[in-house]
């Protein structure tokens, strides 16, 4: 077969996010849009030049087959020798940097909107991973968009038939190269990956009950996204949990109308069921597998700051740390500083960079990370480059079994030691971008203004007096590039703080996150509700924001 040069026009707006460009399925739909990204991506990496191998696959959301009968064609076009593709185009961004890694490939492209809804009228998105199976760079993503602006053509082999129905090699002669398409298992790999990591046994006998002991009790919801083969073969297969532990485990284009986001608000189903007390534990996945979110009995939540503070002072109960070591921790700048205190009394590195997996990634190739997370319940460690949602389930599975104690009783203990990092997130989701960005302008402003130090803010009983604030900059330890405006942070001089930032996580609008955290010592008050603990801050953070003036929204879509 030949390749065949299609003309074509660009299109505006393709510029990757930190995860990819996410649009609307009816946007990447029109005429030659998908093939124009897909085109530049190859065309920014140049797989002709390296005889490259990539990596295909996604969360099986609407119009994933499509875009993986694209890649084929246009990937046969311009000179890629051979795709690694999940069956049926299913992959987890876990398990597509998993194989990456493992098989040396040159990179990888993952089909996902993530935590967004799926199906015909909901959203789609294309990302690019590199060799360290990781988010692309800006230096990567740039050129991408650069390609994008002013691309008239795009290669292809429209008469190329590839099944991805089954496993197993396929090879096609291409201008007389040969390419070669190889549709792998989507789990068997992961699957591997975890059995280095974690004692299974150890696992297996807390799910099952010993020494007099009663099975402990989990529920895992899918929600219809790309974990359920994962699900069932980790949890229900190799860890022995009764078949009826795990829910939604089907991947659905649409994810059966789920919105694939694992928070108290949209995973409802799994909260009323562990509201009723017959689970230990509950834990919930986005649509793509690399968000999590952990409950205990009784839907005693887990905040995902907390989680990576716990799991931080207890890695000696995971065998991959025992043999690895633990180098540094690192956070997103939103997340609760809760970490912070673990890697102190550890003397561990403390990592504070912009959220975007891709910025651990330079830290992890380094050698000076072993653990991260972000409140946008994102947790992970360096056996890959994505954040991992099972991961973090079997990581806190891992802690229960060798300390024999319940969720709930972790975390009190652990705020005991630490002291307590109240944090909470409101989301105002698909808000109108023009007011949206003259908030955060007149927000920055406003605080960086010398004349507001010192000034006091009361609500209530509290009183907060203003100590500093700034755009948040993070300049790479690693090779030295600087993000600018990530964020607007206001200190306060007890130590509590808000942080403002428009998200580039949504497909369209734009979405207003307000972070607010104070910290309780161990001997203060560290056992109430965090949205009470909170709420004199969030007041005021609303009130020098203006957000309801510039909005509209007198409440969040959204509370974490």
């Amino acid at each position: 077969m030949e390749p065949v040069v299609v003309k074509t026009t660009a299109y505006e707006g393709q510029k990757p996010g930190t995860s990819g460009l996410r649009k609307a399925v009816k946007v990447f739909q029109q005429p030659n849009y998908t093939e124009n990204f897909v085109q530049a991506v190859l065309g920014a990496v140049q797989p002709s030049a390296t005889g490259s191998t990539l990596v295909v696959g996604g969360d099986g959301r609407f119009f994933c087959a499509e875009a993986v009968d694209v890649i084929i064609k246009i990937a046969a076009a311009n000179g890629v020798k051979k795709l690694i593709i999940g069956h049926k185009g299913i992959l987890s961004t876990p398990a597509v940097s998993c194989i990456i890694r493992k098989y040396k490939a040159t990179g990888g492209i993952v089909l996902t909107a993530s935590h967004n809804p799926g199906g015909p009228n909901n959203d789609f998105g294309i990302k690019y991973n590199t060799a360290n199976g990781g988010p692309a760079p800006e230096s990567v993503t740039n050129a991408i968009y650069e390609l994008t602006k002013n691309i008239t053509s795009y290669s292809i082999v429209p008469d190329l038939k590839c099944s991805i129905e089954y496993c197993g090699l396929q090879y096609f002669k291409v201008s007389g190269k040969e390419f070669e398409v190889e549709v792998i298992d989507s789990v068997v790999d992961y699957l591997q990956l975890m059995k280095s990591i974690f004692d299974f046994d150890v696992i297996r006998k807390l799910i099952q009950g010993s020494n007099n002991k009663a099975p402990f009790n989990i529920l895992i919801d899918s929600m219809n996204g790309v974990t359920g083969p994962y699900v069932k073969k980790i949890f229900i297969e190799e860890l022995c949990a009764p078949s009826n532990s795990a829910i939604n485990v089907v991947p659905l284009t649409d994810f059966g109308g789920i919105h694939p986001d694992p928070n108290l608000t949209y995973a409802f189903g799994l909260v009323k069921a562990l509201q009723e007390g017959e689970y230990d534990l509950g834990a919930a996945f986005d649509g793509d597998g690399d968000r999590n979110m952990i409950l205990g009995k009784k839907a005693f939540f887990i905040n995902p700051s907390d989680s990576l503070a716990v799991l931080a002072n207890n890695l000696e109960y995971i065998p991959y740390f025992k043999l690895n070591g633990v180098r540094g921790f690192a956070r997103s700048m939103p997340t609760g500083a809760a970490v912070d205190r673990v890697a102190a009394k550890q003397g561990k590195e403390l990592f504070e960079v912009p959220t975007g997996w891709k910025f651990f990634g330079n830290l992890m190739d380094a050698g000076r990370l072993s653990l991260c997370g972000e409140e946008s319940f994102g947790t992970g460690s360096d056996h890959i480059r994505e954040k991992d949602g099972i991961w973090a389930v079997l990581a806190w599975l891992s802690v229960l079994a060798n300390t024999g104690e319940s969720v709930e009783t972790i975390l009190t203990n652990h705020w005991k030691t630490f002291g307590r990092n109240y944090f909470t997130r409101y989301d105002y989701e698909n808000c109108e971008s023009e007011p949206s960005n003259q908030l955060m302008s007149d927000l920055e402003k406003k605080v960086t203004d010398p004349a507001i130090k010192g000034q006091k803010f009361i609500y209530g009983s509290k009183v907060y007096v203003f100590k500093q604030a700034d755009n948040f900059e993070y300049c790479d330890p690693i090779d030295k590039s600087v993000t600018k405006k990530q964020g607007i942070r206001v200190l306060f001089e007890d130590g509590s703080r808000f942080v403002f930032r428009l998200s580039g996580t949504g497909s369209s609008g734009a979405t207003i996150r307000l972070y607010a955290e104070s910290y309780e010592p161990p001997t203060s008050n560290i056992l109430e509700d965090a949205q009470v603990a909170l709420n004199p801050l969030i007041q005021i953070a609303l009130e020098i924001s203006k957000l309801v003036q510039f909005t509209g929204r007198t409440s969040p879509t959204v509370i974490t």
